[in-house]
């Protein structure tokens, strides 16, 4: 494909060199250049792309994108662009003739929820018969085929590329988690989206937009570029849904616990074998046996159908879809081994998340109920007393813990969790153990029988990052080896 037809509809401010060589590919990362490509020069807030601009000379790049200008002499064509980030989605989608013409894209954007209502939709999809291509924080995945996910949403160059291998193989219908940094950075930029689902806004990824306004009006950009007339999912019980409905020329669609929503929950009840949830979806009642818990999960099979009938799937395969997911990885995972209690590994690591995993699985009637928790470092400080009164509230004990720390000290961290707790409850049961394997042992050990474990923060992942290392580090793996020993704990340790 030609440069020129790659450009078509970016904003270009000039282009030097030849004007129209032919590219064999698209790159944002120098070492990734080969004969031929285009290289994508994008400044970021830590690295600046322009400086390796040699190097993808070097690999054989044949052409150079980027906000800034020329050096002096350039050997190759440089084509410089009013905004680097939004023209690189553009030519990507160009480059891959716009997959999302001939793939029907459903975004879930949100605070929390966003991951579940991907898996939902896309075991409502699969149910409908057909490969479904899913995109999200756990794994982008292609019918049966399957790829590390590095971030929730792909950058733009490998997004339309997933989605251009989606069509080939045949997948009728694309669900993909489009997160907030996504939407800022304009990873998706140009792609039509089929519809569009909001969750909720709660305080979360402040260490990056700063204030709750600019993380919202960074949500609103999936809103406000949906096309006329494509369903507009909003939550009806969330209040950040008027605004994104009053932006949208899309069609509204609201779901939720709230009078007059289109598809509303008229009632649900958990056991500890899932839930049975009782919707009134446009006019028609139905009735949905699921394996997840709790009231979020309410709502997020709410979102997901009205999502999926707004798109005309066929109820049965809403019924079969929620029905058929066995679960979400990290989302309230339940980890056993025989014991007398229950664990959960979850990845709440917002103070709103994790008083909704608490109180889901408070509503099961634990004899008591203990969380591990800690907060990431390196990031908004603010939630970390709101997670902590959270905890104090809805737990019975509490073991304060590392998350991913990154370059913070840990005891830093936890003393801010800890000043939330003695605000919110100054009596609250509670423990500090920084060192996360031993917290989770500490937390089994304490555990006897009827009682509920709750392991937040990290749900999937399978790694902790400490100071500038990465260790392997999964939760659910650490609770496996543990429960298979239950060493018992030391209950002076660390009491407050």
């Amino acid at each position: 494909m030609n440069l020129s037809q790659i450009l078509t509809q970016v904003e270009v401010e000039e282009i030097s060199g030849s004007p129209d060589p032919a590219v064999l590919g698209i790159a944002y990362d120098s070492r990734k250049v080969e004969t031929g490509y285009l290289f994508a020069a994008l400044k970021g807030e830590r690295e600046d792309g322009n400086r390796y601009v040699s190097d993808a000379l070097r690999h054989g790049a044949c052409a150079v994108l980027s906000a800034g200008a020329p050096p002096e002499s350039f050997p190759a064509t440089w084509v410089r662009v009013k905004d680097d980030r939004r023209s690189l989605a553009l030519a990507a989608r160009n480059y891959y003739s716009r997959p999302d013409l001939r793939l029907g894209v459903t975004g879930v954007t949100g605070t929390n929820g966003k991951t579940t209502v991907v898996h939902l939709l896309e075991s409502i999809f699969g149910a409908e018969g057909g490969r479904i291509c899913a995109l999200g924080t756990l794994v982008y995945r292609i019918g049966q085929e399957e790829f590390k996910a590095d971030r929730t949403t792909p950058e733009s160059v490998d997004l339309y590329r997933l989605l251009d291998r989606a069509v080939t193989e045949g997948c009728r219908r694309a669900v993909a988690e489009i997160s907030s940094h996504s939407l800022a950075l304009r990873r998706v930029a140009g792609l039509r989206f089929a519809a569009a689902v909001f969750t909720n806004l709660t305080r979360d990824h402040l260490d990056f937009h700063k204030d709750m306004e600019s993380y919202f009006r960074a949500k609103l950009v999936l809103f406000a570029e949906l096309p006329e007339g494509h369903p507009a999912v909003v939550n009806r019980d969330d209040s950040a849904s008027d605004r994104l409905l009053a932006a949208t020329r899309g069609r509204p669609v609201t779901y939720g616990f709230s009078p007059g929503s289109d598809v509303r929950v008229e009632s649900f009840e958990s056991d500890r074998d899932g839930t049975t949830v009782s919707l009134r979806a446009f006019g028609r009642s139905l009735k949905l046996r699921t394996r997840l818990f709790g009231r979020p999960n309410a709502s997020n099979i709410a979102a997901a159908t009205a999502a999926a009938l707004s798109l005309d799937c066929p109820t049965t395969a809403v019924e079969a879809g929620v029905a058929s997911l066995a679960g979400v990885p990290g989302r309230l995972e339940s980890v056993g081994h025989g014991q007398g209690f229950a664990v959960y590994v979850d990845y709440a690591h917002t103070d709103d998340a994790l008083a909704n995993t608490l109180t889901t699985v408070r509503d099961l009637h634990p004899r008591r109920l203990i969380v591990v928790f800690g907060c990431g470092g390196d990031r908004d400080r603010s939630k970390r007393p709101l997670m902590g009164a959270a905890a104090a509230r809805l737990a019975d004990f509490a073991i304060l813990t590392s998350d991913n720390p990154r370059t913070e000290d840990p005891l830093a961290i936890l003393a801010d969790v800890e000043r939330g707790i003695r605000e919110a409850v100054p009596a609250a049961s509670y423990q500090v153990e920084p060192d996360r394997r031993e917290a989770i042992r500490l937390a089994l050990a304490e555990a006897g029988q009827g009682d509920a474990v709750v392991i937040a923060g990290k749900g999937h992942e399978t790694y902790q990052i400490l100071g500038n290392r990465t260790i392997p580090f999964d939760d659910r793996e650490v609770v496996r080896e543990l429960l298979r020993t239950r060493i018992p704990a030391n209950s002076g340790r660390g009491a407050h």
